[in-house]
């Protein structure tokens, strides 16, 4: 049995990244999405959220587990047995911070990394973009799964009423 581990932050899990899981799930047995934890970072959604809108977001796909992920991600796929991690590319950026993290990751662990090219009609979204958009008004719902752009048009009016009360 194949395991990959997809690994990111997820805040919030965009249809790029559902993209990039599901076409993961073709070529391994298992996927194991591995939500990050990061005390540096300044996420909208709690890791525990970040993992419930992941599960939702990826139910239909058989052998998808949503985990959360603390430490490095090459410790935790070798930890998980995999024997591989999956990440998404949206363009010539993206491969030169892959290419570094895979070269790190296989010296650390021996668990290489496999690239998949994002789909081009996805390749313009992040998650940073989708939360901006949201925050001003603008139009995201086909950006982001059913489930994740309701949780985003609950946590922008949390945050509008908590900057109005400034």
């Amino acid at each position: 049995m194949t395991i990959a581990v997809c690994p990111g932050s997820f805040d919030p899990i965009t249809l790029g990244h559902v993209d990039v899981i599901r076409r993961a799930h073709t070529l391994f047995d298992t996927v194991i999405v591995g939500v990050g934890r990061n005390s540096r970072k300044n996420y909208w959604f709690s890791a525990e959220e970040r993992m419930e809108l992941a599960c939702g977001a990826l139910v239909d796909i058989p052998n998808v587990q949503v985990e959360l992920m603390d430490g490095l991600v090459a410790t935790f796929a070798h930890e998980h047995g995999a024997i591989a991690i999956v990440k998404g590319l949206r363009g010539t950026a993206d491969f030169d911070n892959e290419q570094a993290m895979a070269l790190l990751n296989r010296h650390l662990t021996g668990v290489e990394t496999v690239l998949i090219i994002g789909d081009s009609t996805k390749a313009h979204i992040a998650s940073s973009f989708v939360k901006d958009i949201a925050l001003y008004g603008g139009k995201f719902e086909d950006l982001v799964p059913a489930n994740v752009a309701r949780a985003l048009r609950e946590r922008v009016q949390i945050q509008k009423k908590g900057s109005s009360r400034e």
